[in-house]
Order: C-alpha cells, then structure tokens, then sequence
C-alpha cells in the first residue's frame, strides 16, 4: 500500500540495493511528500538506513533510480542535509562543540573557502536553536549522548537545507534531549522543509510523524500514519510481534496516543 504524491520531495522508482550482490532492498518504488515529518520504521535489518543512504547517492543501486526535488542527488547536494548515527562518529576526536557546527557550512561554501562572518552567526545561531551556546568552546567529547546528538543536529541546520535526512536521532537521548529534537524537526517542516527520519520505536513513531514509511526489505506501505499504522500492515511489516502492534494501532485508530505539546 503506498500513497503518491504529485510534485514529491522525493521518488524512488524500482530501487534495489545490493551488498556483496545480496539484495538488503527490493523494488522501493515510492514517493515522499514535501514539508512533512515521515519515520522510516521496520524491524532491525529491514533496511532502513540502507534506503536513506542510497537515497542521497552514498551506495551504489543495482537498479533503478532516486530523484530529490525532480533533480539527480548528484545536481542538489547543497540543499540536502545528513544527520548519521551517533555510533558512527568518533567522538574522541579533538575539536569543540562550535567547530564542528561551524563544519556544516562547508556544504554551502566549498571545503576550500573561508567562512566568513554569516557563517560564523549562522552557526551560533543553531547552535542556540538546539539549547547548546553555553557548550560552543567545549570539546566534544565532554558532553554527554544527547548533547553529541544535538550538536551534530546544530551542523545539519547551519547547512540550510530543503531536505533532511536523519539516521536514528532519537536512539539513547534523554527526554528532554527529545523533546528538543522533536522541536526543531517540527519547525523545520512549518518552515516548508522536508525532514526524513529513521526511527525504531513504534510508540513514539505513533506521536512524532505525519507520515509513515513501512520497510522490511522491500515496501510494506507509505503514506499519512492515519492510513499506514493499521494491524494488518503492521503485522507484515513486523510478523510475530502482535500483542504490541494491535495496541499501538488501535490507539492510533481511538486518536488516544497522548498527544505532545504543539511546537
């Protein structure tokens, strides 16, 4: 089950995706609207960052193609914006809090251009946005999970996107470190920005976005979470697990998730 969308922020037409020539994703064939908050959501090894990876041109596809804003990724890079996973990051490498927000601007500007003063306001400006000016001198590695996490969400704002891909934000914050997050993703799309979020907890998934993208190798179902987190779509997408997957879905049936305050 999917839903088009005219004029999509982005489509992937028959995409498949192969490690060491095993497919890990089958035939996406999707599109993603503009100005949303979507979860990509499936079990582990579903593909999930795999999708969003190959989807800005960082894997190879064994068939098929991804369009951003109607353009190959290769034409827009500068507009397109990457928060990976905390894990993949070596946080013990020597450099403060505001230089690594600083490093953001490099994709507007080139790596070999000076950052002038904008950049510099711009940088404490997101730094600011995510609650982390009294830690701009600090080094990075001083700060705990959730301080790490928003600061690499700092960097991927200075860079001033139309579409933001994240990999995991919330895994291992705090709640009020989510909270923040949450915040910013939600003012990014009043902004007319699009913000394409992978996601493993189905609960707060029920809460945060607006629409949703079932994944396990292949596409379970795309489309508004009114539509997509039903019992039978979720049952496909993660099988044995029902118990679970009923409750969640009926609450999103009865409208009796709590609802977060409107940012």
């Amino acid at each position: 089950m999917k839903v088009e969308v005219n004029n999509p922020a982005v489509e992937f037409h028959d995409m498949t995706v192969s490690y060491d020539r095993k497919p890990v994703l089958w035939n996406i064939d999707m599109t993603l609207p503009k100005a949303r908050l979507i979860g990509i959501i499936g079990p582990n090894g579903a593909g999930k960052s795999t999708l969003i990876k190959a989807a800005m041109g960082l894997l190879p596809l064994a068939s098929g193609y991804v369009n951003i804003l109607d353009k190959n990724v290769d034409k827009l890079r500068d507009r397109i914006s990457y928060v990976p996973q905390r894990e993949s990051v070596d946080w013990d490498f020597p450099i403060s809090v505001i230089d690594v927000v600083r490093m953001g601007r490099y994709g507007k500007l080139g790596i070999l251009k000076r950052l002038g003063k904008d950049d510099e306001s711009k940088a404490r400006k997101y730094l600011d946005m995510v609650g982390l000016s009294a830690f701009a001198n600090r080094q990075i590695s001083q700060l705990s999970g959730g301080q790490q996490q928003r600061v690499f969400l700092a960097r991927s704002l200075t860079q001033e996107a139309d579409i933001y891909f994240m990999d995991e934000p919330f895994a291992g914050v705090d709640a009020s470190t989510e909270d923040a997050i949450l915040k910013v993703l939600k003012q990014l799309t009043a902004e007319g920005k699009t913000v394409i979020v992978v996601h493993h907890d189905l609960q707060s998934a029920a809460e945060f976005f607006d629409w949703i993208v079932l994944l396990n190798m292949r596409l379970v179902a795309s489309g508004p979470i009114e539509k997509v987190f039903t019992n039978a779509l979720l049952q496909e997408t993660y099988g044995g697990q029902l118990s679970v997957l009923s409750e969640i879905s009926e609450l999103i049936k009865k409208r009796e998730i709590p609802s977060r305050e409107t940012y």
